[in-house]
């Protein structure tokens, strides 16, 4: 029998709390409220400028508050435009490598457990795995 996993159901259960609230934040902006983000930055999926990733190797908080650009919320990700040091940036950031979420307005805040996305194989070892379990059918078949 396969273990559930409750807490795990429960943490993506709360990642669209934080994904509806981007959301809607997206549609009517904020009217008080501001976000803090914290999230993973050594993640492949997360997309960072190398400068970003540079001065924050393991995580990084954004706070959306007053300047904050084109937020874009999908499914499984959010991308926003902010300003670092006067250099405008697009991050994106898939939900699962989000560490906290908080609006202190509300009073409001949500700690999760990030979990690593499963390594992508490259195409090549993928090709040489496959090439090297090919059996030729010609040493089976009957010559005349």
């Amino acid at each position: 029998m396969t273990e559930i996993s409750y807490e795990r159901l429960v943490e993506k259960a709360l990642l669209h709390v934080v994904r509806d609230a981007l959301s809607s934040a997206e549609k009517n902006g904020l009217d008080g409220n501001h976000f803090y983000i914290t999230f993973q930055t050594d993640r492949d999926d997360v997309i960072l400028s190398e400068r970003l990733k540079t001065a924050y190797p393991k995580d990084m908080t954004i706070v959306l508050q007053h300047e904050f650009y084109d937020l874009k919320t999908e499914d499984d990700k959010f991308s926003v435009t902010l300003s670092f040091n006067n250099i405008s940036e697009r991050i994106s950031i898939p939900f699962d490598a989000v560490i906290r979420f908080a609006d202190p307005y509300a009073q409001f805040a949500l700690t999760f457990t990030p979990q690593k996305p499963a390594p992508k194989h490259k195409k090549e070892t993928a090709r040489k795995n496959d090439s090297e379990n090919v059996v030729s059918l010609s040493a089976f078949r009957k010559k005349k």
